[in-house]
C-alpha cells in the first residue's frame, strides 16, 4: 500500500438545522461559514487554508445525513490551544462532554464536545 500524507481526506458532520449548526460553528471558530449547495446537499465549510492542501470538512444537511453521539469520532483542529474553540462552545449553544485533556507530551491535547445537532465532535492541540 502506498504511503499516504494523510489517512482522512474529507469530513462531514451532519446536521439537522443548518442554520442553527451554521451560527454554532462560525461562533466557536469565529468566522464567516461559507455554504453552498452540492446536488440536494447543503453544505457549510469548516475553516482551513485552501493552499494547504490539508484536510478539509464542512457541515451537511440532506437525506442520509443524521447526527448522533454514536459512530465514527471526528477530531478537529483546535489551533495552537484548542481552548480558544472550546471557550466559546457553551455560549454558542453546545455542551462540553470532556474538558482539555492531556494525551500526553507527544500527542498533545484534546476536548468533546455536544455540537447543536447532538453529534460528539472532538478538537485536537499540541498545546
Amino acid at each position: 500500500m502506498e504511503k499516504m500524507t494523510n489517512s482522512i481526506n474529507w469530513v462531514e458532520i451532519p446536521v439537522l438545522n443548518f442554520d442553527r449548526a451554521k451560527e454554532f460553528y462560525s461562533r466557536i471558530y469565529d468566522y464567516e461559514m461559507h455554504e453552498m449547495m452540492m446536488g440536494p446537499l447543503r453544505m457549510g465549510f469548516l475553516p482551513m487554508d485552501p493552499d494547504s492542501q490539508g484536510v478539509g470538512g464542512a457541515i451537511v444537511q440532506g437525506d442520509g445525513f443524521v447526527p448522533t453521539a454514536l459512530g465514527t469520532k471526528v477530531y478537529l483542529n483546535g489551533g495552537k490551544d484548542l481552548m480558544t474553540v472550546l471557550k466559546r462552545v457553551i455560549a454558542a449553544g453546545g455542551e462540553i462532554i470532556l474538558p482539555k485533556t492531556q494525551i500526553n507530551d507527544e500527542f498533545g491535547y484534546y476536548a468533546v464536545f455536544e455540537d447543536t445537532e447532538g453529534n460528539h465532535i472532538s478538537l485536537h492541540s499540541m498545546e
